[in-house]
């Protein structure tokens, strides 16, 4: 495996002479691709007998007969009919969620076709702030395909409602405008703050836009009266949190990007996608991307390409399946002159694809250099060394015992009734449910048999040894069990949810001792851990590792009776106080539907 150091292509204006000059046949190509069927995202057509010729990783020339740009130095392959596929993007998503390091992604999608990512690291940010943005900034930089990062918006994402390790306010989005490798703001998840005009987030928005830069949008409510309009007119111009194909619809009306996801736990495509194959709507508006995949979905079901061949499955033609993960991405990023299509000054990422609908992508080119070929990596991009005060972020402030963990019921209650977190599978809205309870000895009890056990909230950014318990359904847990995450969308503090008390306090004590990460425990012994020290987030070892312990996390909780599709991903998501209807946080059991802290015991 070869190993180089990357470096992003000279800019067009400096290029443009020689690439005239490869293009005019005075010089010759670098690379060239020859009788290749041209998807060409502009015209929306598929083009035969196509040649491609490169020079300093950009296409110089696009047409029937390259054999004038092909001189002693060049080097030709022959793509023998196949079809030739701009590189894919994926247009939001969170690096974190992969449980890797930028790097380390990068590897893992590489080999399906990925070769540029719009990243927004908010993850990151609430642990580190600015700081952990930088680090991740300057190692998307040294990445041979394009990873483009947004500066995150809502750190935290609901002031009031929970307590990050840091908040980031319009001063530092400011500074992070002019960082080289910003492309614009990360999703703007408090959009009541939008409508009401808070000042954190008009100001945040306000330097974007003197940035001429992109504003990314998270409008999570299903409510598309005044408070979805004012959220439009605020300024985010994309909006990825839709599930119903009226969410799309609307967006699209009002000049936002309907951005349609595949994740690995979120299901939203097949729904939307009808505003185009039912009602007819322009599929330029459209995007596609991820948002949240773990290792073991990169590793073995794909990225880009698993989303852009669901995507057909749902009833697009091939072409324009891919615009919405190429062409489409790149413009609404102000990108279109560098990247998202096959054409001349742009950025040479090329894959080379045998089955268009299947999406069986045989080479992978990012600026003009072959980087994988049969799913499989041919070049070592070197590690990024994060330093230590990325590391050792989990502060408990004590050592956790089961005690921690009890629920005093109110005086003199025999049964209580409660507020219930209620997972749904695939989407990351959850359910404001109800449930009674009984209460033993002062202490409210579970009730395993209908599925519902407890939950906590662990602080661990300043060590105060606070916990926050509460009540979750969904998961299915019929043996004595607890997982423990420090990955808690978007405070990540530590989340712990179990069926016994005394398998939670080891699996937050462990993940205390480990630095962060992601712990199985049943009647004391650990099943399955996937250790992720930076920042409590993110593992520093390879992807297929990552993967590997994830997929025995995975088996473990099936053990356990948990059948939920990507329940860690479910797990993970309880603490995001910014989608509806009911979370947990370090301020207590929140209501999202009204933005307010609620009582875990109902009245009356």
């Amino acid at each position: 495996m070869a190993r180089r150091e990357f470096s992003a292509p000279k800019p067009w204006a400096e290029m443009a002479p020689a690439l005239v000059d490869v293009a005019m046949g005075r010089k010759p190509a670098d690379l060239v691709v020859r009788n290749g069927r041209w998807v060409n995202v502009h015209s929306g057509e598929i083009i035969a007998g196509t040649d491609l010729a490169i020079v300093g990783g950009r296409f110089a020339y696009c047409g029937p007969d390259a054999s004038h740009t092909i001189g002693q130095g060049t080097k030709v392959v022959d793509a023998g009919g196949r079809y030739l596929v701009p590189g894919l993007c994926d247009a939001h998503m969170h690096v974190e969620s992969g449980m890797v390091t930028v790097t380390e992604f990068a590897r893992a999608v590489i080999p399906h076709g990925t070769t540029s990512m719009f990243i927004d690291p908010h993850e990151i940010a609430n642990v580190l702030g600015l700081e952990g943005v930088r680090l991740m900034h300057d190692e998307a930089i040294a990445m041979p395909v394009n990873v483009h990062v947004q500066m995150p918006s809502c750190v935290p994402s609901a002031p009031g409602l929970e307590n990050a390790g840091a908040s980031l306010g319009p001063e530092d989005v400011a500074e992070a405008m002019s960082w080289p490798n910003i492309i614009g703001l990360g999703e703007v998840m408090n959009f009541p703050g939008v409508a009401a005009n808070d000042p954190v987030m008009v100001g945040g928005i306000a330097e974007t836009m003197k940035a001429g830069k992109t504003i990314g949008g998270h409008y999570a409510s299903p409510d598309l009266g005044l408070p979805f309009h004012g959220y439009v007119a605020g300024g985010p111009e994309d909006d990825h949190e839709g599930t119903r194909v009226e969410d799309a619809v609307a967006r699209v009306r009002q000049g936002m990007k309907a951005m349609l996801r595949l994740g690995s736990a979120w299901y939203d495509v097949a729904t939307q996608i009808k505003a185009v194959t039912e009602q007819g709507l322009d599929p330029r508006n459209f995007i596609l991307c991820t948002d949240d995949s773990h290792s073991g979905t990169l590793v073995h079901d794909g990225h880009m390409d698993r989303v852009v061949r669901h995507a057909i499955q749902q009833g697009l033609k091939p072409v324009t399946a891919i615009q919405m993960a190429t062409i489409n991405t790149a413009q609404h990023f102000r990108l279109e002159r560098e990247l998202g299509s096959i054409a001349p000054g742009r950025r040479a990422d090329l894959l080379i694809v045998s089955d268009l609908a299947e999406m069986k992508i045989d080479e992978v080119y990012g600026r003009g250099v072959r980087l994988a070929r049969g799913g499989r990596l041919e070049v070592d991009i070197p590690a990024y060394d994060y330093p230590a005060t990325a590391r050792n972020t989990v502060k408990l402030g004590k050592k956790l015992t089961a005690a921690d963990f009890d629920i005093a019921a109110p005086a003199g209650a025999n049964e209580v009734r409660v507020r219930v977190i209620g997972v749904i599978e695939n989407q990351a809205p959850t359910r404001a449910l109800e449930a009674d309870l009984p209460v033993e000895n002062g202490l409210v009890g579970m009730d395993r048999r209908n599925d519902v056990c407890q939950i906590a909230l662990v602080e661990r950014h300043r060590g105060t040894g606070g916990v926050t318990n509460g009540f979750v359904s969904g998961f299915g847990y019929m043996e004595d069990c607890a997982l423990a995450s420090t990955v808690a969308h978007d405070s990540h503090h530590m989340i712990v949810v179990g069926t016994n008390k005394d398998d939670m306090a080891r699996a937050a004590n462990r993940l205390g001792e480990v630095g962060g990460g992601v712990v199985l425990f049943s009647k004391g012994k650990e099943l399955a851990l996937v250790e992720m020290p930076i920042a409590g987030l993110m593992s520093d070892q390879r992807a297929e590792v990552v993967a590997e312990k994830a997929e025995k996390l995975v088996e473990a909780m099936r053990a356990m009776g948990c059948t939920l599709n990507n329940a860690y991903m479910q797990h993970s998501l309880l603490a995001l106080v910014v989608i509806p209807e009911l979370r947990i946080s370090d301020v207590g059991i929140i209501d999202v539907t009204r933005f307010e802290k609620v009582p875990l015991f109902v009245e009356g």
